[in-house]
């Protein structure tokens, strides 16, 4: 009996000195954890230092790699979701900005998208809905704008790479869904980033969403009405609307507006990446 209590006492020491290393290594992953995604947030920060549209690239390859080494590290849904949803917007990012190539930017997008997806079906609800109703019932249950947003950016452009699923498969409407949840639940994300998606999008595939290409006019003029500093806002609405339907006068007055607005520093700095790459395109369409 003396025997059997002291392998009872040896087997309790065991147990809570690997409970207490597991405590200490799940502390010590949440630790890194938490230092990676500080570093990778700041090298995704383009408003608290200098911006240069050159050398960011760089920066945000950074970012990428490092939320990418503290995703398997995390426990918390907020977290995980916070470190998912930029790397949506990230890769997205990487393929309108800087990669060159159509297999890396399809590449890219796909990541943006399966990270966004991933970030959405952290809630249990989608996935019942999903599996009770489909994937575009989820899409309008959802309540996660930044997910719901780069999910539908994401696919958007993947979708270019992917003709067949974009219309037969239904991928055009899953955009669709997309933005009009997205602009449901924050108009003003990311200075009117849902008007703005939204009305690229019925400008270009109105045939496709059964939308007229005139819809696409009350988005532009929603989105620049929220944030008039966001100078892709009238660029899009040069190239894909003015420009299409022949109004030249429209079309020269929102490009020679944009450009006045890139004179202005502060301006430029509110929504750096997307106001360089709108002017670079402005610059170009009027040559």
């Amino acid at each position: 009996m003396k025997q059997l209590g002291m392998v009872f006492c040896l087997f309790t020491f065991v147990w809570v000195g690997v409970a207490a290393a597991s405590q200490d290594s799940s502390e010590t992953a949440a630790q890194q954890a938490t230092e990676l995604i500080a570093k990778a947030d700041a090298a995704f920060d383009r408003w608290s230092q200098p911006f240069d549209f050159s050398s960011y690239q760089e920066r945000l390859e950074t970012a990428v790699s490092l939320w990418e080494k503290a995703l398997p590290l995390i426990d918390d849904t907020t977290t995980r979701s916070h470190v998912l949803n930029r790397l949506a917007q990230a890769y997205f990012e990487l393929g309108e900005a800087y990669l060159i190539s159509g297999a890396e930017r399809e590449e890219a997008y796909g990541k943006g998208k399966d990270y966004a997806l991933a970030s959405l079906q952290l809630d249990p609800l989608f996935g019942e809905i999903e599996q009770r109703d489909g994937f575009r019932a989820a899409l309008y249950s959802a309540s996660d704008v930044v997910a719901i947003f780069w999910y539908g950016n994401a696919l958007g452009m993947w979708l270019n790479y992917h003709i067949f699923t974009a219309i037969v498969g239904g991928g055009v409407r899953d955009v669709l869904a997309c933005y009009e949840r997205a602009i449901e639940l924050d108009e003003t994300y990311l200075g009117a980033a849902p008007h703005r998606s939204m009305a690229a999008l019925i400008a270009q595939a109105y045939y496709v969403v059964g939308k007229s290409r005139h819809d696409s006019v009350f988005h532009y003029e929603r989105a620049i009405e929220i944030d008039p500093a966001y100078l892709e806002s009238y660029v899009n609405y040069a190239e894909h609307y003015a420009g299409p339907v022949g109004d030249e006068t429209l079309r020269d007055e929102l490009l020679t507006t944009a450009m006045n607005l890139a004179q202005d520093p502060q301006i430029m700095a509110t929504w750096p990446l997307y106001n360089e790459l709108a002017i670079r395109r402005a610059r170009t369409m009027l040559r």
